[in-house]
């Protein structure tokens, strides 16, 4: 089998205007299941050839635990693809959350990566039952539960994702990664591991690993959103119920983000006002997430600094030079680069 048809061969740019030239709209949708794969490699290959048939993009991960993926693919092909994850048996019945914004362009291609874990979250799965998770609630359930004085409810995303929307009252520790998240959730609620504790995320899957072991730690009520974000989000819809989740639903693809709510609950890194516009500095080099508004973002450039604006401005072969010498704020997005963020913008705004 030739390594070519297994992975994808074109540049971003020929990639954006493939999309681009498509008249038909796409289903964006995220599904994952924890099962046994023996040969992961042999799966994922198997999986790149049968879906790219399909025109599927996206972004997969495979391994020995299982499959967790985010996809988007021609609405009417949407059946098809979904025949075909069904007929393997352990994906049979599995749960999609198609997005909030489920039209919106979200992938460029097709990408499947063989993985230790489908989430990189640190624990030796083989100290505890992972089977042995917390109770799924639903929509209704989880505003009902939060109306209780002892309900506690948390946030297992990163804190980038959490700042432009989150449950109302929820416990959002600020890290950057999963692996991290988990002790420090952990040590925060020492005390309280007999209040009843709702997680929640994205779409379920760190939910699904993280209450097994809470359980096993010695929390004794632990409950997490069925579905995560995406399935509450059209819950609430579906029965005309009060929204507790405000603002947006970071997702990790082209768009960033879908509304969940009008509420606009962060604020730009740059000059403070109320903004939840999250995108990647427009400085390749830099490519830090931040949170911009549209003001700001005319005057940077989108842009996350005056040196970064200055840098996209000059001759191509001058950055390629520079770029060997010049130091950004570069590829992680922390508090204290956030801090950075706010001051560099106040100071070129005044």
């Amino acid at each position: 089998m030739s390594p070519r048809k297994l992975r994808n061969l074109l540049s971003p740019e020929e990639l954006r205007a493939r999309l681009a030239a498509e008249t038909e709209p796409r289903v964006t949708f995220s599904f994952y299941r924890y099962a046994h794969i023996p040969e992961p490699e042999a799966f994922r290959n198997q999986c790149y050839l049968r879906w790219s048939a399909l025109d599927v993009f996206g972004r997969v991960y495979i391994a020995k635990e299982g499959i967790n993926g985010q996809v988007s693919v021609p609405a009417s092909k949407f059946t098809a693809y979904k025949e075909e994850l069904y007929s393997v048996d352990f994906m049979e019945g599995m749960r999609l959350n198609v997005a909030i914004e489920a039209d919106a362009p979200s992938f460029l291609k097709l990408k499947i990566k063989v993985r230790d874990k489908i989430v990189a979250d640190g624990l030796n799965d083989a100290t505890f039952d992972v089977t042995k998770r917390g109770k799924h609630l639903t929509a209704p359930e989880v505003n009902a539960l939060l109306e209780q004085d002892d309900t506690i409810v948390v946030d297992m995303r990163n804190h980038y994702e959490s700042e432009v929307g989150y449950f109302e009252g929820a416990i959002r520790p600020d890290i950057t990664n999963f692996r991290d998240l988990l002790p420090a959730v952990e040590e925060m609620l020492e005390e309280q591991k007999d209040k009843q504790i709702i997680m929640y995320c994205t779409g379920g899957i760190r939910c699904e690993k993280a209450s097994a072991y809470y359980l096993h730690r010695g929390f004794e009520h632990v409950y997490m959103v069925d579905g995560g974000i995406i399935e509450y989000a059209r819950q609430c819809e579906a029965l005309g119920l009060e929204s507790k989740y405000l603002g947006k639903n970071f997702v990790f693809d082209e768009r960033l983000g879908e509304r969940i709510t009008e509420h606009i609950v962060s604020h730009c890194h740059q000059c403070g006002a109320a903004s939840d516009r999250q995108l990647d500095c427009a400085n390749e080099a830099c490519h830090i997430l931040f949170v911009q508004c549209e003001s700001c973002a005319k005057q940077f450039n989108d842009c996350c600094s005056t040196q970064c604006k200055e840098f996209i401005e000059l001759p191509e072969e001058q950055q390629q030079k520079l770029k060997i010498t010049t130091q950004f704020n570069g590829q992680k997005f922390g508090k204290a680069l956030r801090a950075s963020l706010v001051q560099k913008g106040e100071a070129a705004l005044k």
